[in-house]
């Protein structure tokens, strides 16, 4: 049994975010209770070179990893990464709170195959005591992770290819629940309160659901950034990279907005409502306090807004830095732009205080 999620390690790590675009790093330090960005950078992936969240170009992903790296300035070499959700099968089960963490691991290597559907020398497993079980305090809730070798091995020769050590192999919806604990404090309410985290990346968007502070539902679908870049593309005989580059950095002709942005901004919304559609239908809630946008996409001007109006939602856009300092060596405004498509880096970076 090989542990992924590396509960165990608490050493300073980067946060290496791999999507299907870019590889974003991200260094944290903490003084008392205030973190600080220590180093930040982001690097373009090869196309295709990871493909709805599979990496299958190892050597592409991996020199990308050595560039943002060196980019970065930073000195670390112990680093986190993180697999899909939809790349993970995980279970709560209850177990004797008597128990300490070696003879849960030895029960659960003995019970594994009742919840999992892939023979055990496949996957990697790890667990997570959750607290204790409700009127019950003898018994506590576990969370149990599995993963197929393959994914969890993919990112680990990735790192090592950029010279750096995988400490942590995590899952994505709990990197952004970890760096949800940093936003909680900017939405009225806190964490004591339902709240959907719509993370649209490139190709795909993840809605994770929280409810207190932890994740109840996630899931994945294909829908992402990628499509206003090509109707981009399409439209003004763009090179896919020309137009990447016109979406960030505007110089589009007049009836970009309306006959572009507008459509796209549109299609968000209803992606949003679906995926909220999705969770009502599969769950006893109906109904959300708070979406916050995430990803990429955010930074779309008045998305936030367009998305309460329709949705009937308050609804505002991620930014786990915040509250922190930021070293002189990154600059700020490259950063706050940045903010939303960092939850999962800024999530895998709070590992280092474990």
């Amino acid at each position: 049994m090989l542990p992924f999620l590396g509960k165990k390690a608490s050493t300073a790590k980067l946060g290496i975010d791999i999507s299907s675009t870019s590889v974003k790093l991200l260094e944290l330090s903490r003084s008392g209770s205030r973190f600080k960005v220590e180093a930040y950078s982001v690097e373009p992936l090869p196309p295709n070179a990871v493909v709805e969240k599979n990496i299958t170009d190892v050597e592409g992903v991996g020199d990308a990893v050595s560039k943002v790296l060196a980019r970065s300035k930073s000195a670390l070499k112990n680093a986190a990464v993180a697999v899909a959700g939809s790349a993970v099968i995980t279970k709560t089960i209850e177990m004797d709170a008597a128990l300490n963490d070696d003879e849960m691991e030895s029960q659960i290597k003995v019970e594994a195959d009742q919840y999992i559907p892939y023979p055990l020398d496949e996957v990697s497993i790890d667990f997570e005591v959750q607290g204790e079980v409700e009127n019950a305090p003898d018994r506590v809730e576990v969370l149990l992770a599995a993963c197929r070798n393959e994914n969890v091995e993919l990112r680990s020769d990735v790192l090592e290819i950029a010279n750096l050590i995988p400490k942590i192999v995590d899952v994505e919806a709990y990197a952004i629940e970890r760096a949800f604990g940093l936003v909680a404090d900017q939405i009225d309410g806190g964490e004591d309160q339902t709240v959907a985290i719509v993370d649209i990346g490139s190709t795909m968007t993840t809605l994770s659901v929280l409810h207190d502070g932890r994740t109840i539902y996630t899931r994945e679908q294909l829908f992402g950034g990628k499509q206003l870049t090509e109707e981009i593309q399409r439209r003004y005989g763009l090179s896919f990279e020309e137009a990447g580059l016109a979406k960030k950095q505007g110089g589009l002709p007049d009836d970009y907005e309306p006959e572009v942005l507008e459509p796209f901004k549109e299609a968000v919304v209803q992606q949003v409502a679906r995926s909220l559609q999705f969770f009502f239908s599969s769950s006893q809630y109906n109904d959300v306090d708070h979406i916050l946008i995430a990803g990429g996409t955010a930074s779309i001007s008045g998305l936030a807004d367009l998305v309460q109006d329709k949705v009937g939602t308050s609804t505002s856009i991620a930014n786990p830095f915040v509250d922190m300092a930021i070293s002189p060596k990154v600059n700020a405004s490259i950063l706050s732009n940045d903010a939303p498509a960092l939850m999962i880096a800024c999530g895998l970076a709070l590992r280092s205080f474990d």
